[in-house]
């Protein structure tokens, strides 16, 4: 018998030989968390069941620097997970917290999707060929500096909401444009709406951007269980070294989720690449840093282990270069 995935709402009791995965109950949190679901079924050989969970960030229509950060997406499915609740969740990794959570780990990091982030404009206009003083939708400070180093002519306007609602303030004329993930529109579907794609080398991301984390109860991480057979199906080594990279940066820094900061690993040709960027809010002045490792081999433990060492040492050289001057950074010293 095929493995099967379905869906149930809230709070679901274990059901024998069911792996429960937990979720945000938005269109993106569940199309991207259907793709795990899919994959641990096939590849572990277990019918998977997806709860969806409302967090307070699904509810509140307050930006997201009022209502903390990013981590508010978080906060709900983490108290499921440790009230059994579900076996595993799936977080977008850009959007989870780089701080500890006692009982819990992330177990498994899929493949990442394409980490850049697009422009989704009227009448098929880039970034360059916007007009003059064109308003520009985000929610995340670092993609307002970024848009103002690029174009300070630029309006930016700070906004909430899903994909759809988002792509549809700019087909009502609201808006000219927003910036949105490739990796969000790709999962939906909604690639089509992409009039820029800005290269990584120019417009780092967010921390694990296009990445999925998949959180367990931490002696579930282990062994020869279901669930740590499951997750080690679908991690994806070379991935889970670069975000371990780009979130040592934003851990180092005491950054939040929502702090002006890119960075984009990658492994090469035996070499892990780091590049970290601190913006000045105001888009008028950045600083970088730039660093490579070569791991003692290909296997997650040494990839992990230069994956810090790189992030530390950009942490390090940028602290010393002045970034907490830049921006509200907690990692001054």
């Amino acid at each position: 018998m095929t493995p099967s995935v379905s869906r149930a709402s809230g709070e679901s009791p274990r059901r024998d030989g069911v792996l429960r995965v937990g979720t945000r109950g938005s269109a993106l949190a569940l199309a991207q968390t259907t793709v795990v679901a899919e994959a641990l079924a096939k590849a572990a050989g277990v019918d998977v069941e997806i709860v969806t969970v409302t967090t307070h960030g699904d509810t509140s229509r307050e930006s997201l620097s009022e209502l903390g950060g990013t981590g508010v997406f978080a906060s709900a499915l983490r108290d499921a997970l440790l009230a059994d609740e579900c076996d595993l969740i799936v977080h977008s990794l850009k959007d989870l917290p780089t701080g500890p959570v006692a009982g819990l780990v992330i177990g498994a990091v899929p493949k990442r999707a394409d980490a850049r982030d697009t422009l989704c404009a009227r009448d098929g206009f880039t970034l360059e060929t916007l007009p003059q003083g064109a308003k520009v939708g985000t929610g995340s400070p670092r993609r307002a500096a970024q848009l103002k180093a690029r174009r300070p002519d630029l309006v930016i306007a700070d906004i909430r909401g899903n994909v759809d609602t988002r792509l549809g303030r700019v087909a009502e004329g609201d808006l000219d444009a927003v910036v949105l993930a490739a990796a969000g529109l790709g999962r939906l579907g909604r690639s089509d709406a992409v009039t820029d794609l800005f290269p990584l080398s120019e417009v780092p991301t967010a921390p694990g951007q296009g990445a999925l984390a998949i959180e367990v109860r931490a002696p579930d991480a282990t062994g020869r269980g279901p669930i740590a057979k499951a997750i080690a199906s679908v991690d994806h080594a070379t991935t889970h070294a670069c975000v371990i990279a780009e979130r040592t940066v934003l851990a180092g820094l005491e950054a939040g989720c929502a702090a002006p900061i890119g960075a984009t690993a990658i492994v090469d040709d035996g070499l892990l690449f780091l590049t970290a960027t601190v913006y000045r809010p105001d888009g008028t002045q950045q600083l970088t840093a730039s660093h490579a490792a070569t791991p003692d081999s290909m296997s997650r433990r040494d990839l992990e282990a230069a994956a810090r060492d790189v992030g530390q040492r950009a942490v390090d050289e940028l602290l010393a270069a002045g970034a907490a001057d830049l921006a509200p950074l907690g990692g001054s010293r």
